[in-house]
């Protein structure tokens, strides 16, 4: 009795465990997807692809546009004034270099004119909740994907 008991015992403690593996399992694959890392989207296309990010400050709103075409890029600042109500914007054109998830962008061009110094940027390409992002690997920002964005 006391054998069929412990067995018992243990066969239980054996399957909490195991459902308690698959919560945290699922947990952590939702911290490492918000994060990027852990992700093989090497397979995933981003030619002629369009990410947006947006940035409100007390004074200003600045949207930048991405826009992907083969191993070239266009790079959109328009910087909107809270105040006037006027918009100005810069738009580069560059190149890009794509190593798995991994996107490097150098625009040195402004407005076809070559610039002495080139708008850089480093980007990680994440998916979360089968929606496309950028993550700009040095300040954290998260270009999302336009036809993601314009379906909301």
């Amino acid at each position: 009795m006391k054998k069929i008991f412990i067995g018992i015992l243990l066969f239980g403690t054996t399957l909490c465990l195991h459902a308690q593996y698959g919560s945290i399992n699922d947990i952590l694959n939702k911290l490492e997807e918000r994060q990027g890392i852990n992700q093989h989207l090497e397979d995933v296309n981003v030619d002629n692809k369009k990410f947006v990010l947006i940035k409100e400050a007390e004074d200003h709103t600045e949207r930048d546009f991405l826009i992907l075409k083969g191993e070239n890029v266009t790079y959109v600042e328009i910087f909107d004034d809270k105040a006037t109500g006027e918009s100005s914007s810069n738009v580069f054109t560059g190149d890009i270099v794509r190593k798995k998830n991994i996107i490097s962008v150098r625009a040195n061009m402004l407005e076809n004119k070559k610039i002495p110094i080139p708008v850089t940027k480093t980007l990680l390409l994440t998916r979360q909740d089968n929606i496309l992002y950028l993550i700009d690997v040095n300040t954290k920002d998260r270009w999302i994907d336009e036809e993601s964005y314009s379906k909301k």
